[in-house]
């Protein structure tokens, strides 16, 4: 008995009472060529700035030697947790894995592929310590980011301003700073299709930001390709806002108006004795019509859709690995179920 309490106390790492804990959650995906500079410059932060770290490495079912690099490092720093998805489930569901198993006072969330410098995390910190419970990295400009990706994102970001979320950054901001109520609160929601960023947003509590210049990145490709951006706007549209519906709705009735002015003036022509249109203007009213209700029925379909696969009650995510010295089995999900769960 005291031999078993000793071993998990050799195990279990010393947190300094003096210190916050600080976990930096880190979803990765093909990052091998980052991931080592990115120990060195995490740890070296927090070396030099006096806080209790904690990062917990999310694979996101990576291919290359990613996964042995961050597994290295579980192995040789107790304060490193290393999980790997089933699947590739997508960098948003990976961050909210390393949420729930999140164990600091405040969580960072933090890309491995320094385009967001780790030397900004005390900057975060700073704020958090004033009180703040949402802290967020605001890009004042991006670095080497193509013509064609900055309109994206600002078209993205002008919508979902317009539409679904006042309050965010026209920028845009994916690195940030929460503290354990709004970890503890976001663990609670069990959503799938889900937009990470705009779910904090939507969580309100005390939110501040400051900015900062996205870095170009130095290694490696960007995993963030057009198919994931298309997924994240319509997601993020139909988790957050009914003006799709609403949309619908306006046309509908926009198009019932025309179409009764146009019946009247078709009924008008034939009792004056005049030409009726004929086949042309009937095909083109036929698949205007057509197209309109084939767009509101696949509008309508992403509605239904998300909320039949909330139903099934199927997990957020599962995990295939995991290492971290003496930790217990990781959770699956929002809810406590190791069954779903190995533990390597």
């Amino acid at each position: 008995m005291f031999a078993v309490a000793y071993v998990a106390a050799k195990l279990t790492p010393r947190r300094p009472t003096n210190m916050p804990r600080v976990s930096v959650i880190t979803p990765f995906l093909n990052e091998q060529e980052n991931l080592p500079e990115f120990r060195r410059r995490v740890t070296q932060s927090a070396e030099q700035n006096g806080f209790d770290l904690e990062v917990v490495l999310v694979d996101d079912h990576s291919t290359d030697g990613g996964p042995e690099i961050a597994k290295a490092w579980a192995r040789e720093d107790r304060r490193v947790k290393y999980l790997r998805l089933s699947r590739n489930s997508g960098s948003h569901t990976a961050c909210a894995a390393g949420l729930a198993h999140a164990t600091g006072d405040c969580a960072i969330i933090l890309a491995c592929d320094l385009q967001d410098p780790p030397e900004s995390i005390p900057l975060l910190l700073e704020r958090w310590r004033q009180g703040y419970d949402v802290v967020w990295a605001v890009r004042a400009g991006r670095e080497g980011e193509s013509l064609g990706t900055t309109f994206i994102a600002a078209v993205y970001y002008w919508i979902m301003r317009r539409i679904a979320l006042s309050n965010m950054p026209s920028q845009g901001a994916d690195f940030l700073a929460m503290d354990r109520k709004v970890i503890d609160a976001f663990n609670r929601i069990g959503e799938k299709n889900i937009n990470i960023h705009a779910m904090i947003l939507w969580m309100g509590f005390k939110q501040t930001s400051l900015e900062y210049v996205k870095q170009a990145r130095r290694q490696g490709l960007s995993k963030w390709t057009l198919s994931k951006k298309i997924k994240l706007f319509v997601d993020s549209l139909v988790s957050f806002s009914y003006a799709p519906i609403r949309f619908m709705s306006g046309i509908g009735i926009v198009t019932s108006m025309l179409g009764v002015l146009y019946a009247s003036i078709v009924i008008a022509n034939a009792v004056m004795g005049a030409p009726v249109p004929g086949w042309t203007s009937l095909m083109i009213v036929v698949l205007v019509l057509g197209g309109l209700q084939l767009t509101m029925l696949g509008v309508l379909g992403e509605y239904v859709w998300r909320g039949f696969d909330e139903a099934r009650g199927r997990p957020r995510y599962m995990i295939e690995d995991y290492c971290h010295t003496g930790d217990a089995p990781p959770l699956s999900g929002p809810e406590d179920d190791r069954d779903l769960a190995s533990s390597r």
